[in-house]
């Protein structure tokens, strides 16, 4: 068996980050065994850990700070990357690209929609800002007719999903974006010179630049969609708001509440958003439109007062934000916290910190504003934004393909095995909308599979992310089954689609295909959920080998945003589009792989954990492993890691990828050192003892661990902490780009997107690929042969690194 995933863990980190999807996705967790049939809570419970380390959480009760990033990964985002294809006619129905026709009601009332008709959402633009200046010259500001202005959307579920990401790649030199924020923000000013109340009407997201643009206006309605959700999210792509947000946002909210909102580019959904002074009022999505009319017609004669955001503060509110030492312990603590969660490796959060407090300091005047645009441009330049931007749209591009649409759309999904991974799978289907049929041996699996399930959604329910009208809709779109109903079959006539998640098996495995085959139609495809059985080798024996492949969640499903989806030779194209398109929408960052050991993410881990053994055995002590591979940038250390694992998991991954196809590349370590510690019952934390001694929330390295390392050391070569990072990365390193020159994997966007997401490599570096063009590919590959020299062949780089270092070739253009 093969462990689900190794990646950071979140007691490991001891840091208030906490991860969930970006635009998304989430990242880390607590990781169990491969097929685990229990139910240990304590076993799945997950602290989940940065990905795009957006630094601080800061709660005004408590001034505790955690990273928060977007809920699902499959949800509109929240920068957009788009270019117009065609170019635009203007005609008498249709006057501009970006906008519907204004209208104007009788009382005065302009309703400007934005709306796109060519795109899915609307994005700010620099074309847009343009049209919209030509529209406002053409027919609002000198009509003297107009006594207010409705600001909304054309689309039926989206007002703003942020800034065209494009207008910023697009630009050679960054600082040439100066000029052009500029201009936005004097036309946002000219807005305002007309004198008449505008109201911006929100129905669906408004983040990023389409949020900036509301809070410019003088009243904001939303509804109570579940659609709807309002935010800044700017730092997870390493920049700021750049069109006044780091000045406008906490003259409504208060800072505390502003900074928060700003440094981890969290959601804020309709009623919160009420409570915290954000919006005015929550209205009814179809009442939106009449209110705004209604309101802006108040603010026109007085009998409504313009917004003034959040009305009362509290007595602790008053005193953090209303006294020089309040302040100065709030800066404090914020700085701190966000020096604590990134380590330094993230400078956008520290420019939104920047850009506040020097809006304080400078209240009147384009001065702040200028700060802002500055700091905008000088983060668009740094490699750390490109980096995280690559990520956001190695995203996007992983949620299509190119197999052609389903003939038979997937719409019901039987889950063979209700253990955790089974049950993980189960919630994340139903939460989706998919039909889920869940079976299992007997009544005693179906029930903690389904408690499983409940539990976590009844968590939602209690922490306010889940209605209790989905709560029971996702419930009834669950149906358990036991090998003893005798309308099992029946049910599973329906079925498109089965994801098998049982023991490592290969006979349980086959017989279970035999079963389905039996019942279910002809286009039904099977998924198996394996991370160590060749995909072809569980089809062999199949009557439909070619609706067969691969589909290796990560554990525990629910929190994990990464899916490998396997092909073997004989999959068809149909197999492996429903495998993609499920996963996408069970909210899955999806890459396909081809089907070897160890597949993609946990093919590149094994000379990792080899190289572990290796440095301990070189007299690099546990702790400075930990230590080293922190402040790399990894969310957690190794030998954390491997506790929090199982010490026999990550045991069972180096042994198998030892015997596997990898040669020399698994050598150089000594796997015996945790083989030594499974007979000494040394499991790691779930045995409380592991390399480190658990006692509560409190780990040590006691004297017996300490004894028991140093007879295993060899040497002390008294290496520095880049030598122990060079060493660890490197062989990560070499791997992905080997999985890349054997065609593991199809180009380096899959192959950064598959370590980030599965491994927590340091998201700054934008992934392997991106690392090693910042690197410099021949500096690189200098720096391994040297290592080579020293240690031995499984530090040589692999052919395809040396062609690129020898070129002078990057991996992203």
């Amino acid at each position: 068996m093969l462990s689900r995933t190794i990646i950071s863990s979140a007691s490991a980190c001891k840091q208030s980050a906490q991860l969930r999807k970006y635009v998304v996705p989430a990242l880390s967790s607590r990781i169990d065994p491969i097929h685990s049939q229990g139910h240990n809570s304590k076993r799945i419970n997950t602290i989940n850990n940065s990905i795009h380390p957006n630094p601080t959480n800061f709660n005004t009760k408590k001034h505790h700070f955690s990273s928060a990033v977007a809920e699902t990964a499959e949800e509109t985002p929240s920068v957009a990357n788009t270019s117009t294809s065609t170019p635009f006619i203007p005609s008498p129905e249709r006057k501009y690209e970006f906008f519907q026709n204004v209208e104007i009601t009788s009382d005065g009332i302009a309703i400007i929609k934005f709306d796109n008709p060519s795109k899915k959402v609307n994005t700010i633009s620099f074309k847009l800002k343009d049209e919209a200046e030509a529209l406002w010259a053409n027919e609002i500001h000198s009509d003297l007719n107009i006594k207010g202005v409705v600001f909304t959307s054309g689309k039926p579920d989206g007002f703003i999903a942020g800034a065209d990401i494009f207008d910023i790649q697009s630009l050679e030199k960054k600082e040439d974006v100066i000029p052009l924020i500029e201009s936005a923000t004097k036309f946002f000013h000219h807005l305002k010179s007309k004198g008449v109340p505008l109201v911006c009407a929100i129905n669906g997201p408004a983040l990023g630049g389409g949020l900036e643009w509301a809070l410019w206006c003088d009243y904001r309605i939303c509804t109570d969609s579940p659609k709807t959700k309002l935010g800044l999210p700017e730092v997870k792509l390493g920049l700021l708001p750049g069109f006044g947000g780091t000045q406008n946002l906490h003259k409504l909210v208060g800072l505390q509440k502003a900074m928060d909102m700003m440094l981890t580019g969290k959601d804020i959904r309709p009623a919160q958003a009420k409570r915290m002074g954000l919006v005015d009022l929550v209205v009814a999505p179809q009442s939106l439109e009449q209110v705004a009319m209604d309101t802006a017609k108040g603010l026109a004669n007085g009998s409504i007062k313009k917004s003034v955001g959040k009305k009362k503060k509290s007595l602790q509110d008053k005193l953090v934000e209303g006294t020089s030492l309040g302040r100065h312990f709030m800066w404090k603590t914020i700085n701190d916290m966000v020096q604590k969660n990134t380590n330094g490796k993230y400078p956008a959060p520290f420019a939104i910190i920047d850009a506040v407090k020097y809006g304080l300091e400078h209240p009147s005047g384009d001065a702040k504003f200028q700060f802002e645009r500055e700091s905008f441009a000088k983060l668009a330049a740094t490699t750390e934004s490109d980096a995280l931007i690559g990520i956001f749209d190695g995203m996007t591009r992983m949620k299509k393909h190119e197999y052609g649409k389903l003939a038979h759309p997937v719409e019901k999904v039987a889950v063979m095995g209700a253990g955790l991974m089974g049950a993980g799978i189960a919630q994340v289907s139903a939460e989706k909308g998919f039909q889920v049929l869940l079976k299992d041996r007997d009544d005693a699996a179906i029930s903690r599979g389904q408690s499983y399930i409940t539990g976590n959604w009844q968590k939602k329910v209690k922490r306010k992310r889940m209605s209790n009208y989905k709560y029971n809709t996702n419930s009834a779109n669950v149906v358990g089954l036991t090998d003893d109903m005798a309308n099992w079959k029946k049910h599973f006539g329906s079925a498109d689609m089965i994801i098998e998640a049982v023991f490592e098996d290969l006979d349980l495995k086959r017989k279970i295909i035999a079963q389905c085959e039996a019942v279910t139609p002809d286009h039904c495809v099977f998924a198996t959920n394996t991370s160590a059985i060749p995909i072809a080798d569980i089809a062999q024996g199949s009557t439909r080998p070619e609706l067969i492949v691969g589909m290796h969640y990560f554990s525990p499903v629910p929190s994990m945003p990464l899916l490998e989806v396997i092909p073997h030779s004989g999959t068809a194209d149909v197999a492996k589009a429903a495998a993609l398109e499920v996963g996408t929408k069970q909210g899955k960052t999806c890459i396909e792989v081809k089907d070897v050991p160890g597949f993609y993410v946990n093919r590149c881990l094994g000379p990792f954990l080899i190289e572990v053994s290796a440095l301990v055995e070189d007299g690099v002590k546990l702790e400075a492993l930990d230590k080293a591979m922190k402040n790399f940038g990894m969310p957690v250390g190794p030998v954390t890691l491997a506790d929090e694992v199982g010490i026999d998991v990550t045991h069972k991954v180096a042994s198998f990828l030892s015997q596997a196809d990898l040669g020399v590349r698994m050598t150089g370590g000594d796997v015996s050192l945790m083989e030594n510690m499974i007979k000494k019952g040394w499991l790691g934390k779930k045995s409380g003892q592991g390399f480190y001694t658990y006692d509560g929330k409190k780990k040590t390295i006691n004297s017996e661990v300490q004894s028991y390392i140093s007879e295993f050391a060899k040497r002390d070569l008294g290496l520095k902490e880049h030598d122990i990072q060079d060493r660890i990365v490197s062989r990560f390193v070499n791997e992905a780009a080997k999985c890349l020159e054997d065609e593991i994997i199809s180009d380096p966007v899959v192959g950064d997107i598959g370590l980030v997401f599965g491994t927590g490599f340091a998201p700054f570096t934008g992934g392997p690929f991106r690392y090693i063009d910042t690197y410099g590919a021949d500096k690189y590959v200098g720096m391994m042969h040297n290592l080579a020299d020293k240690y031995g062949p499984q530090f040589e780089p692999c052919q395809l690194l040396q062609d690129y270092a020898a070129s002078g070739k990057k991996f992203h253009g």
